[in-house]
């Protein structure tokens, strides 16, 4: 029999037609999201029963729903992050976990350079305004010159970094396992969180988040930040306190954030209500390039794992 597989994604073949061709193409008999939104526990169980391959975007793959897939041998994760998925438990069943780390990269570090410009001068401020009919001006700042901070210099992370310097600011760097040879040749600063914190201008977040690594931007770090100081989040929202940040910019100790990503999506909270906040619904890696490429690289890496054999 042929190897049953689910796309659990949202959106598949939106943007081209080829991942959906290379299952064709495969001989793999396959099934699709076509709900149209992201899958919950029950769905996936559902749709995912018979499986053996899953197609995966950032639905829940937790212990009750690996348990509820007794076929299961392979997740191929679209996208990089792993971290809704029970590993410890995938590895005690068996099954694997393949993803597409380098497809990510560029663009959700130039979303985070966008989202560092937008704050600084203010464009979705003045375009609201300007939306309102009013034709007021607030001075920005510039980049060059001002201390940025890159919490985490994984892939993404140093490719933020990076830019930045080319672009003039004084980039400084945290991270549990620091690159200093990359750090040195890139002009980057390694210090603590903590001097990274109370010493930037701007701090833009790329860290992992796994259960070895539990980093949260909570009230006491949030604390620690020179007045006025930026955030920027496209990793992930639970390395955020929430209701931290809204205070922190309500009482404008900070000046702005700029936030991809929410402990829970969609995000319909309180910081919805601050001028001084930028939102975007979680589109960090998704460009028409990027989302393709992922979903090839997905669909390559789930059809190579039934060919080995495995």
């Amino acid at each position: 029999m042929k190897p049953r597989v689910l796309v659990a994604l949202s959106t598949f073949g939106e943007f081209d037609d080829t991942p959906a061709r290379l299952l064709d193409e495969s001989g793999l008999d396959y099934s699709l999201n076509t709900l149209g939104r992201r899958l919950v526990r029950e769905d996936i169980i559902e749709m995912g029963k018979d499986c053996e391959g899953i197609v995966a975007g950032v639905e829940p793959y937790d212990d009750y729903v690996l348990d509820h897939l007794p076929r299961l041998r392979c997740i191929s994760r679209c996208g990089v992050g792993i971290d809704n998925i029970s590993l410890e438990k995938a590895k005690d069943r068996g099954i694997e976990i393949r993803n597409t780390p380098d497809v990510v990269v560029l663009p959700v570090a130039e979303l985070a350079v966008a989202m560092i410009f937008d704050l600084l001068r203010g464009l979705t401020y003045h375009t609201g305004l300007l939306r309102s009919q009013q034709w007021k001006r607030r001075a920005g700042y510039l980049l060059s010159g001002r201390k940025v901070g890159v919490l985490g210099l994984g892939r993404v992370g140093k490719r933020v970094a990076e830019l930045l310097t080319r672009l003039g600011a004084e980039v400084y760097g945290a991270d549990l396992l620091p690159d200093r040879q990359w750090a040195g040749k890139n002009g980057v600063n390694i210090v603590s969180n903590e001097l990274l914190l109370r010493e930037c201008d701007i701090v833009t977040i790329h860290v992992s988040v796994s259960e070895n690594n539990r980093f949260v931007l909570g009230k006491k770090e949030i604390g620690s930040m020179r007045e006025g100081a930026l955030i920027v989040n496209t990793s992930r929202g639970e390395v955020i306190d929430e209701e931290a940040l809204y205070h922190a910019l309500e009482s404008n100790h900070l000046g702005g954030a700029a936030l991809d990503v929410f402990g829970k999506e969609p995000y319909d909270g309180p910081l919805c209500q601050l001028e001084n906040v930028i939102l975007t619904p979680h589109i960090a890696t998704f460009t028409r390039e990027s989302r393709v490429q992922m979903e090839i690289e997905a669909v390559k890496n789930l059809i190579d794992f039934f060919k080995s054999g495995k």
